[in-house]
């Protein structure tokens, strides 16, 4: 069936990337919502990685304390000292092994890197007009994000 020229398609046409229907700004707000959720999440992961290291290291570093102290205070002392010394040690030992200190950097350097993609696809949102390549940068600093877990971001720090 042909198409006249003020038909409904010719009408979608001339709003074009204006539209609130467009299929670029349709993308770039699921890009600023999906970094508004992994915002949060980082977030939450970085406070919850945070307490695991403060409630491993302190214990442990307590603990080898007053074993030290405990064996030394008394001869009868060391099977309790003993204790505390394996016991300080599998705390650390479980610290070094779920290396949460390192975990909660990393949820930090993606929270940043997560908040950067929201703030542009705000800003790109903002603008009366998308364009191919705004949506290209969206993209780049999307992936630049989730990369943002396994290592160090651009300016090499935490």
């Amino acid at each position: 069936m042909a198409e006249t020229p003020g038909g409904p398609r010719a009408v979608l046409r001339a709003t074009g990337p204006r539209g609130p229907s467009c299929p670029l700004r349709a993308e770039a707000a699921r890009l600023r919502d999906e970094a508004t959720r992994q915002v949060r999440l980082a977030h939450r992961r970085a406070r919850w990685w945070a307490a695991v290291d403060v409630a491993l290291g302190f214990p442990a570093a307590l603990l080898a304390g007053v074993s030290g102290a405990t064996g030394l205070a008394a001869a009868d002392a060391r099977v309790p000292a003993a204790f505390l010394a394996l016991l300080s040690a599998g705390l650390a030992a479980g610290a070094g092994f779920l290396r949460s200190d390192t975990r909660r950097v990393a949820n930090k350097r993606a929270r940043r890197a997560w908040a950067v993609v929201q703030d542009e696809a705000a800003i790109a949102l903002a603008h009366p007009r998308l364009d191919d390549r705004t949506l290209r940068a969206l993209s780049e600093k999307r992936r630049a994000a989730l990369s943002a877990y396994e290592g160090e971001d651009a300016a090499g720090g935490p």
